[in-house]
């Protein structure tokens, strides 16, 4: 018969020592899961995407204390219905990005876990400037605030994209974003850092434009990806 144990100075026999339950190379490249960030950053972000909605709601019993009609909450207060829609919106394409980027990334390290701190930051601060947005329309500051909030959202993105581009490791070896699908969206989110800064200048000259000047921002995202369309059907098949 085998000998699967091992045998002490007693000459009695001991249990096999227990394999590691984690290989030891693994073990060196350290880092934390990737998972639970993604799933802490969901649940924030699902919190800061509700209290838009919230200065909404408290208008219904403040028109009703007035004895107004019901449609009053809705044409009285028209501001705060586009300032509700617009960072909806935003919230949602940043959200939608996000997970995007992170679908594929295993293990995160100190430095994308604090980028990624800096793009919550931003998250739960946006409903502020909303609010404001609603209660003093086109001021200049408000503006300006509104546009450093969304920027500074996308300045951490384009940091983590750029670790995650660089540290190819942090990612899942059978995950569905390659290193190229990393490059290509580092280079549309610098894009968007430019034309967002052209936005926000644009905002500022230009009242009237203040917040349609953010539709500029789905330009050099469709241009890139026609550019990489007719890239591709350059190739030899």
């Amino acid at each position: 018969m085998g000998d699967s144990g091992s045998v002490d100075e007693t000459g009695t026999k001991g249990p096999a020592p227990a394999e590691p339950s984690v290989p030891a190379p693994e073990r060196a490249r350290g880092g934390a899961s990737g998972e639970r960030l993604v799933l802490f950053t969901d649940a924030v972000t699902a919190i800061s995407i509700t209290l838009l909605i919230l200065p909404l709601v408290d208008l219904v019993p403040e028109v009703a204390s007035h004895h107004e009609s019901a449609s009053k909450v809705i044409t009285d207060h028209v501001n705060q219905i586009w300032s509700f829609v617009l960072s909806f919106a935003v919230i949602a394409n940043i959200w939608g990005e996000h997970h995007r980027a992170f679908s594929s990334v295993a293990r995160v390290t100190r430095p994308l876990t604090m980028w990624n701190m800096g793009w919550l930051l931003s998250v739960v601060v946006l409903p502020l400037p909303t609010e404001m947005i609603g209660a003093f329309g086109r001021d200049r500051f408000v503006a300006a605030f509104y546009y450093a909030t969304v920027l500074a959202t996308m300045v951490c993105r384009l940091a983590m994209l750029r670790i995650l581009k660089n540290n190819p490791g942090l990612l899942e070896e059978d995950g569905h974003v390659s290193g190229r699908s990393f490059q290509d969206m580092y280079t549309d989110s610098y894009v968007n850092v430019v034309a967002l800064v052209v936005a926000f200048a644009i905002a500022l000259a230009v009242p009237a434009l203040q917040y349609y000047s953010l539709f500029l921002l789905l330009v050099p995202g469709r241009i890139h990806r026609r550019g990489q369309k007719v890239g591709h059907a350059g190739l030899p098949s």
